[in-house]
């Protein structure tokens, strides 16, 4: 049986080689590469994203990472989104009073969380909808997380947008969508150990 391509978008940030070794332990025949072509053309492109929301968005913009996105989604080709990568998926993000434009596939602002505990970082469970593809099989699992910012509110995103949420110190935010032939996760599933590589195993099982 041939195995899905993924492409892990190579733009500067993220935890590229993590990211690629769980994806090809995970069951997908995977290239680290910002090639254009390559992009579009694999069966799923992987964005990772660390660090800050601007720099990752410059980052994308050097290898024309939001027209790659926007051109998959359109053709409704799978992208999955991770950690910042996620972020970038929104249409805002304001850090340190910088609001910088995301490359806009969803409604939504990422801001920092109000919570006195910063970064929030570590294992966390999340509350994925029943309808949930992502997240089949994995209820009550632990996911890690490292970060500071997230969408605090849904609200906006489409009817059909499948939110999975978390919560830290009493604050709620998005720990993952799934609209369409999108799906992004605010944690890291290469880190997230046996529920990480079955979320990822997940999401390749889609890329037909």
């Amino acid at each position: 049986m041939t195995k899905p391509l993924v492409v892990v978008l190579d733009y500067g940030s993220g935890n590229l080689h993590s990211a690629t070794r769980a994806l090809v332990a995970a069951g997908a025949d995977v290239t680290l590469t910002a090639d254009a072509d390559a992009a579009l053309n694999a069966d799923g492109l992987v964005v990772p994203g660390v660090g800050a929301f601007a720099a990752c968005m410059d980052g994308l913009r050097a290898v024309g990472g939001p027209e790659l996105i926007r051109s998959r989604l359109d053709d409704g080709r799978p992208v999955l989104g991770i950690c910042v990568g996620h972020q970038v998926m929104f249409g805002h993000g304001v850090e340190h009073g910088l609001d910088t434009a995301g490359v806009g596939i969803l409604p939504g602002v990422v801001e920092r969380l109000r919570c006195e505990r910063l970064p929030h970082m570590g294992w966390n469970t999340v509350e994925p909808p029943p309808s949930t593809t992502l997240f089949a099989g994995l209820a009550g699992e632990r996911f890690y997380f490292v970060h500071s910012y997230a969408v605090r509110a849904a609200d906006r995103l489409p009817n059909d947008a499948r939110v999975t949420w978390a919560d830290h110190d009493g604050d709620r935010f998005v720990a993952g969508v799934e609209v369409g032939a999108l799906s992004s996760t605010q944690f890291h599933p290469e880190k997230s150990g046996q529920a990480g590589a079955a979320l990822l195993r997940n999401w390749i099982a889609t890329l037909g």
